[in-house]
C-alpha cells in the first residue's frame, strides 16, 4: 500500500488504539420512508472503530486510530474532524490510489435502517502489517480489533499483527465482533443492515483471534457467529473455550450482561449493569457508543457493573439521536444523564440536548480579535454619500479586509472576521482556506422586529451555509419594548435558535439596547435572562461597551447562571473613536467570560472612504486596516494581561 503519513499526533500516552473501518456516513435526513425517497443527507464521521475512538475521546480517554483514508476531500474531512475530537491520527494512512470508504444510511422505522456500504478497494481495507507503526502501539495500553477487518487477507493480517504486538508488550486486546454479513460477501449489496447469516468459515476466521483477546463484546447475533451456534449460552461457552477474555453480551433494550469467568446456565446470572428504557430512534452507532462507555470504565479500573452501566447509558444516548459519531456522549453529558430523570424520547429534553451540544463543540477559542466588516446598509450609505454606483468595488474592499486579517494574524487562531453574503461573498469563499473564526450575519440590517435575510424559512437559508460559519444575529432589544414587539422578536429568535441547532451552526447573538431606551447596570443582563428564559442558548454573545464594572458584572453573572459552558462575550464598537473602544476594552478585560472584540467601523470606515475615492491604493488600504486591527488587538491583550496580573 503506497501511503504517506498525515496529521501526526502529539506523542501522548494512549489508553486505546482502535483499528479498522473509517468512512464518511451520509445519513438521510428524511425519516420514516425508503432510502429511495430520501432527498438530502447529513455528512458525518463513520466506521465502527472510528466511531468508538471518537466516543472514547469524548469520555476523556486518550484514543488513537489506525486506518486508511483516501487522498481526497472525504479523507481530509475525516482527519480534520478526528483531530478536532482529540483522536490521535498518527496511525491514519493517506492512500493516493484509493478513495475513502463511504456508507449511505437511512432511518425507516425503529426496526429498519437501510444501509449501503461503498467499500470495494477503499483505503481502509488496504491496510497491511507494514502500516502498523510499532511506536504507536508501544505508547498505547490497549488495542481494539474490529471483526470486519478480519474479512480480507491484508487487513486481517494487519489486525492480528497489531494485536500480537500489543500482547507482546503486556497490553490488552479488545475484540469488537462487529459482524456485517454483507462485508463478508454473505448478503446482497442492498442489505447492508443485515446482522446475521450463519457461516462456518466466518466463525473459523473470527475464532482465530480469540487466544489474543482480553475483552470480547458483541450482540447476540454477533456472539452467535463467533460461537458457531444460535443458542446464545452455547455460543458463549464455545467462545469461552477458546479465550479467557471478559465476555460482554449486548442485549439492546435489556442492557448487557458480562461474564468474567464461566458462563452460567442463565444469562441473568452474569454481571448486569443498569439498563435504560428509552425510545429507539436509530440503532446505528449504538454499539460503538456502548464500547466507548465500557472502555471508559474498564480501562480505568471501574467495577464491572459500573462499566456495564456506563456502556448502556452511552448506547441509550446514541439510539435517541441522528447519526453515529456526532451522537456520542461527552463525559459531562454521561454524568448528567446518569444523575437525571429523562423523558422516554431523550431528544425531547432540551436540557440534555444543550449539554450534548455545548460539551461537544470544536475549536475552543481562548480569545478573539475580530474585524467585523459584515456591514451592508452602512456601505450603501457610504456609496450614496460618495455618489459611487459600484457595488463590486465594495466586494473588493472586503477582500482587502480579509487580507489584512491574514497579514496580521499569520495563522493565529485568535483572529477572526465577520463577513456578509452580499458584498462579502467572495471574501467568505476565500476565508474557507484560512484558519480564522468566521461569523456571518443573518438579520436584515436595521430590522425591528428582527427579520432574516434569505426568506421566511431561516433554516432553509442556513442549510446553504458552510457549518463553520457562526450565525451572527443583531437584535435591537430593550426590556421596556412593548409586549407585541417583544413577542414578535422572541418568536423570530426561537426560530433562529432551532434552525441553528438543526443545521449545526453556532449562534452569536448581538444585543443593542441603547438605541431604544435608557440603559442601566442591569438592562442588558435582564435581556440576557429573558433570552435564556425562552430556551435559547447562544454560543456567543456580542455586547455593547460599558464603562462601569457593574454592567459587565451583571451581564457575566446572568450568562453564567444559565449557561456556564457559553463560549463567551465579544465586545462591539458602535463606530466609536479608537480611544473610546480601547477604554471599553479596558473596562471589559477583567471579566473572564469576555474573550475579545468584534469591531468594524472603528477599524475600516475611514480607510474605506479613502480607498473608494482613490486616495489610497490596495496596499495602502490593507496596511491601514492591519495597523488599526493591530492597535485594538494589542490593546486587548495588554488590558487582559493587566487584569490577570491584578
Amino acid at each position: 500500500m503506497q501511503t504517506h503519513r498525515r496529521a501526526a499526533g502529539d506523542g501522548r500516552r494512549l489508553d486505546i488504539v482502535t483499528i479498522g473501518r473509517s468512512s464518511v456516513d451520509l445519513y438521510g435526513e428524511q425519516v420514516g420512508g425508503r432510502l429511495e425517497d430520501m432527498a438530502s443527507f447529513a455528512k458525518y464521521v463513520g466506521g465502527s472503530p472510528t466511531n468508538t475512538a471518537v466516543g472514547a475521546a469524548r469520555l476523556g480517554l486518550n484514543a488513537g486510530l489506525i486506518t486508511g483514508v483516501g487522498s481526497d476531500h472525504f479523507g481530509r474531512f475525516l482527519i480534520e474532524e478526528l483531530g478536532r475530537e482529540g483522536v490521535d491520527t498518527t496511525g491514519v494512512r493517506v492512500d493516493p490510489e484509493r478513495l475513502t470508504a463511504l456508507a449511505i444510511l437511512g432511518i425507516r422505522d425503529p426496526d429498519t435502517f437501510p444501509l449501503i456500504f461503498y467499500r470495494e478497494n477503499c483505503a481502509d481495507m488496504a491496510l497491511t502489517p507494514d502500516d502498523i507503526d510499532p511506536a504507536l502501539i508501544a505508547r498505547a495500553d490497549a488495542v481494539l480489533v474490529n471483526g470486519t477487518h478480519l474479512s480480507q487477507p491484508g487487513v486481517r493480517a494487519a489486525s492480528i499483527h497489531a494485536a500480537q504486538a500489543m500482547k507482546a508488550q503486556g497490553g490488552r486486546v479488545v475484540f469488537d465482533i462487529d459482524y456485517r454479513p454483507v462485508l463478508w460477501g454473505l448478503a446482497a449489496r442492498d442489505n447492508g443492515e443485515d446482522r446475521f447469516v450463519a457461516d462456518p468459515q466466518v466463525t473459523e476466521q473470527l475464532q482465530a483471534i480469540l487466544p489474543l483477546c482480553d475483552l470480547i463484546v458483541g450482540t447476540e447475533e454477533e456472539v452467535h457467529i463467533l460461537g458457531g451456534t444460535t443458542d446464545t449460552v452455547a455460543a458463549l461457552r464455545a467462545i469461552r473455550a477458546g479465550s479467557d477474555a471478559l465476555l460482554v453480551l449486548k442485549r439492546g433494550g435489556l442492557g448487557c450482561v458480562a461474564f468474567p469467568g464461566a458462563v452460567p446456565d442463565e444469562l441473568a446470572a452474569g454481571v448486569v449493569g443498569r439498563g435504560f428504557a428509552i425510545e429507539v430512534f436509530n440503532v446505528l452507532g449504538a454499539g460503538d457508543a456502548f464500547m466507548a462507555g465500557f472502555l471508559r470504565g474498564w480501562l480505568r479500573g471501574e467495577p464491572l457493573a459500573t462499566c456495564c452501566e456506563w456502556a448502556n447509558a452511552c448506547g441509550a444516548l446514541v439510539v435517541s439521536r441522528h447519526g453515529c459519531a456526532p451522537a456520542m456522549a461527552s463525559w459531562d453529558e454521561l454524568q448528567t444523564f446518569l444523575a437525571g430523570h429523562w423523558p422516554h424520547r431523550l431528544r425531547d429534553s432540551a436540557a440534555l440536548e444543550q449539554v450534548h451540544w455545548s460539551t461537544n463543540r470544536h475549536d475552543d477559542r481562548a480569545e478573539l480579535a475580530v474585524l467585523a466588516i459584515d456591514h451592508r446598509s452602512q456601505f450603501d450609505e457610504l456609496l450614496a454619500e460618495l455618489d459611487i454606483d459600484d457595488e463590486p468595488r465594495v466586494a473588493r474592499f472586503k477582500g482587502l479586509a480579509l487580507a489584512a486579517v491574514d497579514r496580521l494574524a499569520q495563522g493565529d487562531l485568535r483572529y477572526g472576521v465577520l463577513l456578509d453574503g452580499r458584498f462579502g461573498a467572495r471574501a467568505l469563499e476565500a476565508a474557507a482556506d484560512l484558519p480564522y473564526w468566521i461569523g456571518r450575519p443573518i438579520e436584515v440590517p436595521g430590522s425591528r422586529p428582527i427579520a432574516f435575510e434569505g426568506g421566511a424559512d431561516v433554516a432553509a437559508t442556513l442549510r446553504t451555509w458552510p457549518t463553520n460559519h457562526v450565525v451572527k444575529c443583531l437584535v435591537f432589544y430593550h426590556p421596556d419594548d412593548d409586549a407585541e414587539l417583544r413577542a414578535r422578536q422572541d418568536r423570530q429568535l426561537l426560530r433562529l435558535f432551532d434552525a441553528c441547532r438543526a443545521t449545526r451552526h453556532e449562534l452569536l447573538l448581538e444585543i443593542i439596547a441603547s438605541k431604544h431606551g435608557t440603559v442601566t447596570a442591569d438592562t442588558v443582563a435582564s435581556v440576557i435572562d429573558h433570552v435564556y428564559g425562552l430556551g435559547i442558548y447562544p454560543d456567543w454573545w456580542k455586547l455593547e461597551p460599558a464603562g462601569d464594572t457593574a454592567s459587565w458584572a451583571a451581564s457575566e453573572a446572568a450568562i453564567l447562571r444559565h449557561d456556564p459552558l457559553c463560549r463567551g462575550i465579544v465586545l462591539l464598537g458602535l463606530s466609536a473613536p479608537q480611544d473610546e473602544v480601547l477604554a471599553g476594552i479596558a473596562a471589559a478585560a477583567p471579566f473572564g467570560l469576555v474573550k475579545g472584540f468584534a469591531v468594524g467601523r472603528t477599524i475600516f470606515h475611514d480607510t474605506a472612504r479613502r480607498w473608494l475615492t482613490g486616495a489610497i491604493d490596495d496596499e495602502g488600504a490593507v496596511s491601514e486596516l492591519t495597523d488599526n486591527l493591530r492597535t485594538l488587538s494589542d490593546g486587548w491583550r495588554a488590558a487582559r494581561d493587566a487584569a490577570v496580573a491584578a
